[in-house]
């Protein structure tokens, strides 16, 4: 038997399209389902952990949107009011719990067929090294490829850079956002208990500062797509090998992350001025499968 390219095979026909695509799925669940076909909201978050979407689900912090179609998730929205008054509130749709690259790339398929033009996400990482006393946010400019989904979107490379438009617009302004943010490089995992010295060695040696389980994957995604995505983490912790790990403050980082999203939502509007290709695209309402 020829296992010549296993476990991930190669000569991956990259150019062809799928045949299994997102808005057949999604047509499907609001069938049977019979969901209303509304667009979500043009800025979505990624939430892995899920702690956005528990504080989300209290009473009066959020509301469930109505016609969002995943099959496996949920979707809250919540308001969240510029500090330009005369603006309307801008409106941000959470998809929590949706851990690991194979699910997170999933989903932002199907938010952007629903209607996104932005997906943010923000996950907790362990510290591989320090870059300031944890908690703080790294803006992701690169992940180390360790996983399998990326190699379905893009052939192999060492790693995956965030789209080049996002990256220059928010690096310029992180001054500027609500929680110290460091721009730097993560470790994207299929395994996170298979972090062991020798793989954390070489992730090191890589210069990777951080590790989390889906930015990879996301870049990858966005880059063969050409899709707008940016992945930031919540560095809480040391992987647990200290004591103290995993705080992320307040709501268990849920304020944080919500005011994070809408922060770099609103630089790189301003960045990009309106109307422009990123604008009409983003936070313009679209029909789903847009």
């Amino acid at each position: 038997m020829d296992e010549e390219g296993w476990p991930l095979p190669t000569g991956k026909e990259y150019a062809q399209e799928s045949v299994f695509r997102p808005e057949n799925l999604l047509r499907e669940a609001r069938r049977q389902r019979h969901l209303p076909e509304v667009a979500v909201p043009g800025v979505c978050l990624l939430d892995p952990d899920g702690d956005v979407v528990r504080y989300l689900a209290g009473p009066g912090k959020g509301r469930r949107h109505p016609g969002w179609g995943c099959y496996h998730t949920d979707m809250w929205v919540t308001a969240v009011r510029s500090s330009d008054r005369t603006q309307p509130p801008m409106e941000i749709g959470v998809v929590g719990n949706a851990v690991g690259a194979p699910f997170a790339v999933l989903v932002a398929e199907q938010l952007h067929t629903s209607g996104a033009g932005l997906v943010i996400s923000i996950t907790s990482a362990g510290q591989l090294t320090s870059l300031a006393r944890p908690p703080y946010f790294v803006l992701i400019r690169a992940a180390l490829r360790d996983e399998g989904t990326s190699t379905h979107y893009l052939p192999s490379a060492r790693w995956a850079p965030a789209p080049g438009h996002l990256l220059t617009a928010v690096t310029a302004a992180l001054p500027a956002l609500p929680d110290r943010v460091i721009s730097g490089r993560s470790w994207t995992t299929d395994a996170p208990y298979r972090e062991t010295p020798a793989a954390i060695r070489r992730a090191r040696d890589a210069r990777a500062d951080c590790v989390e389980m889906e930015s990879a994957a996301l870049y990858a995604y966005a880059a063969a797509r050409g899709r707008d995505v940016l992945c930031l983490v919540h560095v809480t912790n040391t992987m647990a090998v200290s004591g103290d790990d995993f705080e992320k403050g307040q709501a268990n980082g849920a304020l944080a992350a919500i005011a994070m999203t809408a922060a770099v939502a609103q630089v790189l509007r301003a960045d990009l001025g309106v109307p422009d290709r990123f604008a009409a695209h983003c936070w313009c309402a679209r029909k789903p499968g847009g």
